[in-house]
């Protein structure tokens, strides 16, 4: 486990990592009373909020972002085991420091998230969606940074600042169409076949048939529901396995790109330069 708290003028941010090939728990909470955003990069991990007698679990947070009140009263635990990595970013702000936070970014809070800045319990929970690529892309970057000293934390401010702007403007463009449940669940179901089968993927309609929902019914709510449509989230989750195995050397170049479903090797390498700004073969 890793955990870095990082001050940026009135934000207290949060970056904890974690693996582990056994079933692991570990729990935090803030001293003081806190807004917050949370974003859950690569793995699946489980997730329990625990409040006085009252707790909300969480089983599909790969990229997830989630946003909340919480007090000293709350603890937030998360269930890290082989296969459900940890990866969050936490990007938080006192009550007492809305006021003070500059480009009336305060304004921002309240207007958007008003329920959390007049909390009416130790922990509300706030709206939450599964984050757009451009987001997803820079949680990314965050835990595979490459630069150090000055520069990698004039990298950090930057790219939080753009992913609290992602965020928002995402949350201010949301419609107020919701998907039932039953339908929810198929799509989770639908996230997890694509994330299992990502080097042989059934194909749209094969895939309708077997969680059951229609395929006009699935390109419409899924991209809703995790913010990008079905293939291009098959994409995304095909290169970041992809650019995890290399990094951590289970595989090499042309290895990862099978074991992902690429054929072609300069398919692969493009898509991923598109992707990550680099190719993968200048991975350190």
């Amino acid at each position: 486990m890793t955990r870095d708290i990082i001050h940026i003028n009135d934000f207290i941010i949060l970056v904890e990592a974690a693996s582990s090939e056994k079933v692991t728990v570990d729990a935090c909470g803030f001293e003081e009373p806190l807004i917050a955003v949370a974003f859950y990069g690569s793995g699946n991990v489980d997730l329990a909020v625990n409040y006085g007698d009252k707790k909300k679990a969480f089983q599909h947070t790969q990229g997830l972002a989630l946003s909340f009140y919480a007090d000293a009263e709350v603890e937030f635990v998360h269930t890290v085991s082989a296969g459900k990595p940890l990866e969050c970013i936490v990007i938080a702000t006192a009550l007492k420091h809305l006021d003070n936070l500059p480009n009336a970014e305060g304004e921002i809070f309240a207007n958007l998230l008003h329920e959390l800045v007049h909390p009416s319990d130790h922990y509300v929970e706030g709206p939450s969606f599964f984050m757009t690529p451009e987001m997803q892309d820079i949680v990314d970057s965050v835990f595979h940074i490459q630069y150090h000293g000055k520069t990698r934390m004039m990298f950090f401010r930057s790219q939080m600042t753009a992913l609290l702007s992602h965020f928002f403007g995402q949350l201010a463009s949301m419609t107020t169409e919701t998907i039932r449940d039953p339908e929810r669940e198929k799509l989770y179901q639908a996230k997890e076949i694509l994330s299992g089968n990502l080097d042989n993927p059934p194909s749209l309609t094969e895939l309708s048939r077997q969680i059951g929902l229609n395929s006009y019914a699935l390109k419409k709510n899924f991209k809703e529901l995790f913010g990008v449509p079905v293939f291009k989230y098959l994409q995304n989750e095909r290169l970041t396995t992809a650019h995890q195995l290399i990094r951590s050397r289970e595989a090499t170049v042309q290895e990862a790109a099978w074991q992902v479903g690429y054929d072609s090797l300069s398919s692969f390498s493009n898509a991923f330069a598109k992707k990550f700004g680099y190719r993968p073969s200048q991975i350190k």
